[in-house]
């Protein structure tokens, strides 16, 4: 029988609708252990409470995950007006309550726009960045300070909704090195009431879109089919 392992060494990209709380590292060990090689990586982290698509690229393909990481990307998802959290999402608890009922969509739309364009961005402390060879995040939870510098991102729409207050859904087109989570945050501080990410999905990564993916159901058998 002849070796199709082989086509996953020689390399192949398969896009995979990454499910809730799963971590985007769950994803490539599952593909990995499935395909029973080592050489399996992801172009561009989701969070555990994040969905939709994440381009796994296997064997020799490894080496395009940068280029594909730099590609333009676009989100969907949900902002909640009224609270922060420590970590900018649900991986926290809600604090800091304050009175969203003068929120107008006119409000809305002023506020978004100043973070439309190339802006500055602060990423969250509860991140995987590296300060001083240590990742952030388990600074943070140690409680110790952590102050991390503005990077430049482009925001090239963000388009926002008041569906039912608090709850606001938005749609966001970006390059690389945004974190929609410090845009939430950011976007209830121009508020003045504070918000927090409830809800993403990755929709596409440059010309990937979230439909083209597989569920990790179809990605097992599609993988069965290739290694029969």
């Amino acid at each position: 029988m002849q070796d199709t392992s082989n086509i996953f060494e020689q390399g192949q990209v398969l896009l995979i609708d990454k499910p809730l709380e799963w971590t985007s590292f769950d994803v490539v060990r599952k593909i990995r252990n499935m395909i029973k090689i080592k050489k399996v990586g992801h172009a561009g982290t989701l969070d555990p409470l994040a969905t939709g698509l994440l381009i796994l690229c296997t064997g020799k393909f490894t080496k395009r995950i940068n280029e594909y990481m730099a590609q333009e990307k676009e989100y969907t998802g949900h902002f909640t007006l009224g609270a922060t959290t420590p970590t900018y999402d649900l991986e926290s608890e809600p604090v800091n309550f304050r009175d969203y009922s003068m929120i107008t969509q006119e409000q809305l739309h002023a506020a978004a726009r100043q973070f439309t364009g190339e802006i500055m961005q602060v990423p969250p402390i509860h991140s995987a960045i590296k300060k001083d060879g240590k990742r952030v995040y388990e600074l943070a939870r140690r409680g110790e300070h952590v102050e991390l510098e503005a990077r430049k991102i482009t925001i090239h729409t963000f388009e926002v909704r008041i569906d039912a207050l608090p709850v606001v859904s938005f749609r966001v087109v970006c390059s690389t090195g945004t974190y929609i989570r410090s845009l939430a945050h950011d976007l209830g501080q121009a508020l003045g009431c504070g918000a927090y990410l409830s809800s993403l999905c990755r929709t596409r990564i440059g010309h990937f879109t979230l439909d083209q993916s597989l569920t990790m159901e179809k990605a097992a058998e599609y993988i069965r089919n290739t290694l029969q």
